[in-house]
């Protein structure tokens, strides 16, 4: 079992072990003992970065093992893995804003049932409640804004189902395994917001201002 570090910290450069190192199709699969590095799932894009100086491609889920993607072999024993900061922040940045946007959903009625938190394809799509009402793209920007100026404060919890729970303040929460902003200020503003309904599911898309 890999322990997951980037659940509970913020290291994106930790001492690690290898424990094991693979031969796998177009290179080789790494096993940590621990790592910073968040695998694709949950909407999520792979981290990149690199084990001991070695690249690492792509980060996959394994049952309860990680499996770290890298072109060359990385020696058993102690390694230095480190994640590249740029994309996981950007990833992080979109899953935030994922939960945001979830969350506006929700007081209009709408019930978030999946999301999509990869660059130029960043949605979340929501089944409709009883008394759900269409969203107006102007509102929408508007609690976006809000939330961002109140700059609520990121908690995460271990629930007693053995979720993991991301909030912010006392208004935006999910379990979820993602990566997240400390709060809400770190967001950057919306750059695109597409709202649409289609077979009765709402969509908002979206997309983030560089920053």
């Amino acid at each position: 079992m890999t322990i997951r570090l980037y659940l509970n910290s913020d290291a994106l450069t930790v001492q690690t072990q290898v424990l094991r190192c693979e031969p796998l199709e177009g290179g080789y699969g790494v096993e940590l003992a621990g790592t910073p590095f968040h695998p694709q799932g949950g909407g999520q894009p792979a981290d990149s970065g690199t084990l001991g100086g070695v690249q690492v491609v792509n980060v996959s889920n394994d049952g309860e093992r990680v499996i770290h993607h890298v072109s060359q072999p990385v020696p058993l024993g102690p390694v230095t893995a480190e994640v590249d900061a740029a994309r996981r922040m950007l990833h992080t940045q979109l899953h935030s804003a994922g939960h945001v946007l979830g969350y506006l959903g929700e007081q209009l009625g709408w019930q978030p049932v999946k999301a999509n938190h990869r660059p130029g394809e960043a949605k979340v799509t929501f089944a409709p409640g009883p008394d759900s009402r269409p969203p107006e793209a102007e509102s929408v920007q508007q609690g976006y804004a809000q939330l961002r100026a109140e700059r609520l404060p990121r908690r995460i919890v271990m629930r007693e189902d053995g979720l993991r729970e991301v909030s912010f303040g006392d208004k935006v929460a999910y379990a979820c395994g993602g990566t997240h902003v400390t709060h809400t200020g770190e967001l950057p503003p919306l750059a695109a917001l597409q709202i649409k309904i289609k077979k009765g599911q709402l969509q908002i898309g979206y997309a983030l201002a560089e920053q």
